[in-house]
């Protein structure tokens, strides 16, 4: 068994390099963890999915709960899952395609509203891409 953690935080000083400096940084310290998932990304939200040995994907949250590139981060889902979603992805950058919330749902409450497999969901859709 994964564990499997997905977690919603706001981006504080969004920009290009500071995302690409993000999933740079990921994609080894997930590969020296054996960590794998999914950023999906745009300006007013970062939405991750993380999945993995149970003691690093905590270790890994605690970390990105500290690391001030975040703002407002709070655990949306997490639980043990038979199979990893992105076998192959130590950290796979959706630049939103996949996105199906607005900024007014967001704005609006729907992270604290939509069901754990609503939220999965999402990056389940990610997986088809």
């Amino acid at each position: 068994m994964m564990h499997q953690l997905i977690y919603a935080s706001r981006p504080f000083g969004y920009d290009l390099n500071g995302l690409t400096n993000i999933l740079a940084t990921s994609r080894i310290r997930n590969a020296q963890d054996d960590i794998t998932g999914a950023l999906i990304c745009r300006p007013d939200v970062f939405l991750q999915l993380l999945e993995g040995p149970k003691d690093k994907v905590v270790a890994t949250f605690a970390r990105i709960c500290n690391d001030d590139r975040h703002v407002e981060v709070r655990q949306l889902v997490a639980g043990s899952v038979a199979d990893r979603l992105f076998p192959d992805w130590a950290m796979k950058h959706d630049p939103a395609a996949s996105w199906m919330w607005s900024p007014q749902d967001l704005n609006g409450g729907v992270l604290q509203t939509a069901s754990p497999r609503e939220i999965r969901g999402i990056f389940v859709r990610s997986t088809m891409e």
